[in-house]
């Protein structure tokens, strides 16, 4: 049994670098066509759910790339090799903003350049009452609330007509028609979890990352108005997911997972599972019934390609059908299908 074995966990050993590699290199392959001259904008997102919006905007008028992919982790990105020369060729940049892309040498780069496109900030400066703080910190995730994210689309089209005018019209159009979609996927996502009764509509996942979120769809009008609405989220990690967890850290979770009867806890897709594995050990030792769901949401980053999460759509559509079906039914046998 124990050779059997070996050869199993080589197996997929080799399976997963094969898999990691054969990804890479199809990513290798993608930077080399992008950085070709093909009569095309140029632009580069920092993200991929800016990217998914940009290039919808954009049709083929525009060759998007995303910098950081995967499942790195946006609040800490710093450039590696090859960076320099993607934000070099690209014609146009967005990102954020907000201090999301706050590794050191990013933040540099991108406040040095001239043809760059802070989202987030764009918005802020138009209606700064939008935008969250936690502690004293901007809160960055503004794409958790699609009817927030949306806010975004003036921004792109503006930023492309004015460096092609000859498809002002075109760029228009189309973000007219995603604004359409976006506003039809809000309400429905709102609908849907507003469904649940008040009782049960509380969230906890690895990091602060769907604070817009909780308020968007989970609390109630009251809640809103009065500021309430905070307590239907709560995460042991801060807004960026290399923060320290601390024994009052994990304290302060459990004591909400009990006060408000929470059973579930939601891992991420880019984050470890460490720090909810030790609320969950923490919660069971206080005589709590806690579980992990089986498939992780996505927060700072979306799916892989042909996953449910690798379109922006996608991705917030898959955390509303996940969250609605584990708030519906606390039921750790529930497994729904992850890919």
């Amino acid at each position: 049994m124990r050779t059997i074995h070996l050869i199993v966990t080589c197996f997929l050993c080799i399976s997963s670098l094969f898999c990691s590699c054969s990804s890479q290199n199809e990513r290798n392959q993608r930077v080399k066509e992008w950085m070709k001259s093909n009569h095309q904008i140029k632009v580069l997102s920092t993200i991929g759910m800016i990217d998914d919006l940009v290039q919808i905007i954009g049709g083929d008028r525009v060759d998007g790339l995303v910098l950081i992919t995967g499942q790195l982790d946006p609040h800490s990105y710093q450039l590696v090799k090859g960076d320099d020369e993607k934000l070099a060729f690209a014609d146009i940049i967005f990102y954020n903003g907000l201090s999301l892309e706050h590794g050191p040498s990013l933040k540099k780069t991108l406040s040095e350049r001239d043809n760059t496109v802070a989202l987030g900030d764009e918005i802020k400066k138009i209606d700064p009452t939008l935008i969250l703080t936690y502690n004293d910190q901007v809160d960055p995730h503004i794409w958790m609330d699609v009817s927030l994210w949306k806010k975004t689309i003036p921004f792109i089209v503006r930023t492309l007509s004015e460096y092609d005018p000859e498809n002002a019209e075109m760029f228009i159009r189309n973000g007219q028609l995603l604004e359409s979609n976006l506003n039809y996927l809000h309400s429905k996502i709102k609908q849907q979890l507003q469904s649940i009764p008040e009782e049960k509509r509380y969230v906890v996942t690895s990091h602060d990352a769907f604070n817009y979120f909780a308020k968007s769809y989970l609390s109630t009008k009251q809640e809103r108005e009065n500021g309430t609405w905070q307590k239907r989220f709560a995460a042991p990690e801060g807004l960026s997911p290399d923060s320290q967890l601390s024994t009052g850290d994990i304290k302060e979770i459990v004591n909400h997972l009990e006060q408000y009867k929470i059973q579930v806890i939601f891992p991420e897709s880019n984050v470890s599972r460490d720090s909810i594995k030790k609320i969950v050990e923490s919660g069971k030792e206080k005589g709590l019934d806690l579980w992990i769901a089986e498939c992780p949401l996505y927060a700072d980053a979306m799916g892989p390609k042909g996953s449910n999460g690798d379109t922006y759509m996608k991705m917030v559509n898959h955390n509303a059908e996940l969250i609605g079906l584990y708030l519906r039914d606390y039921n750790p046998k529930i497994v729904p299908k992850c890919y």
